[in-house]
């Protein structure tokens, strides 16, 4: 049976203002247009544009494989399609301070409402592949981060995201490059594990003590109960790639049953109907736009 259609949702509320709240926050990936719609409308109230996503779904690797320009063109339409905000992961600024602040600057122009930056150098590569992560030199991230903040000013929100904890640098380097992010301008500090348990996060936030709020992405750890994110004074949990991954595996579904039962009388069924994507692209808008636009000739009733 298909999916019930979700009403449209609207939000006012500003992507500081969810950071900063004292209730933990949700975001919710999203790698397109498409995506965007169906997270916002499941009640998400605030989105990630996804790195990892949005190159695989370009066909990429998340290996700084896509350019900015591109992932900036993803971003415009998964803000169009949503009345979200949108915080965009952001790579490492796609090389040093100018180009971070390049893309910023044109991020906040497309509507996103901020971006995260993660301290890797150029090209990164993502944090679950391989055992080599190099790191950016300190003062050299806090540079980018402070022009990201100069550039874009106050309303835009920069999230500085660690991965000494990835490097296997531990928890001594997380908080010294986080004091160093705090004093560069973030607005936030991500910080990240590759661990299956959460300890080293926990650890880090009984260290910080919500000096600036933290951000987490649980993918490994994530039978972690919300309520110990709670509990650590926690800001936001990211879940960073999962509508990306749920596609995979239903598409995958979908072709090896039609390619075995040569017919798509079997999954018809099982899989969203027409009427449910029109409504999520919202033809209905089109529809009465032509009435309200078009030549009488034109729309058919001449």
């Amino acid at each position: 049976m298909s999916a019930e259609v979700l009403p449209v949702t609207t939000s006012s509320t500003t992507l500081r203002e969810l950071i900063i709240s004292n209730d933990l926050t949700f975001l919710m990936e999203a790698h397109d247009g498409l995506s965007a719609a169906i997270a916002s409308r499941a009640g998400f109230k605030a989105l990630w544009a996804s790195g990892l996503s949005i190159s695989s779904a370009l066909g990429y690797r998340d290996a700084n494989e896509a350019s900015w320009t591109q992932v900036g063109d993803v971003v415009e339409r998964i803000v169009e399609a949503t009345n979200v905000p949108v915080l965009v992961d952001g790579d490492g600024g796609f090389g040093n301070f100018n180009n971070a602040r390049i893309i910023a600057r044109k991020l906040k122009q497309r509507g996103a409402s901020g971006i995260c930056l993660e301290d890797k150098g150029f090209p990164k590569m993502n944090s679950f592949v391989g055992d080599k992560q190099p790191l950016a030199d300190i003062d050299e991230f806090a540079g980018r981060l402070k022009a990201v903040k100069d550039t874009t000013g106050p309303d835009f929100v920069l999230v500085a995201r660690i991965e000494a904890l990835i490097a296997g640098r531990g928890l001594d380097e997380a908080l010294v490059r986080a004091h160093a992010y705090a004093r560069a301008g973030a607005d936030a500090i991500l910080i990240h594990s590759r661990k299956g348990v959460p300890d080293e996060i926990l650890a880090f936030t009984k260290e910080w003590k919500n000096k600036l709020p933290v951000m987490i992405v649980p993918t490994k750890y994530y039978r972690t109960p919300v309520a110990d994110y709670r509990a650590a004074g926690i800001s936001t949990v990211i879940w960073a790639n999962h509508n990306m991954r749920a596609a995979i595996s239903a598409m995958r579904q979908v072709c090896a049953r039609i390619m075995q039962e040569e017919s798509i009388a079997g999954i018809e069924d099982e899989i969203a109907t027409l009427d449910e994507l029109f409504e999520l692209m919202n033809y209905g808008e089109l529809l009465a736009a032509e009435e309200k636009y078009l030549p009488r000739a034109e729309n058919g009733k001449g």
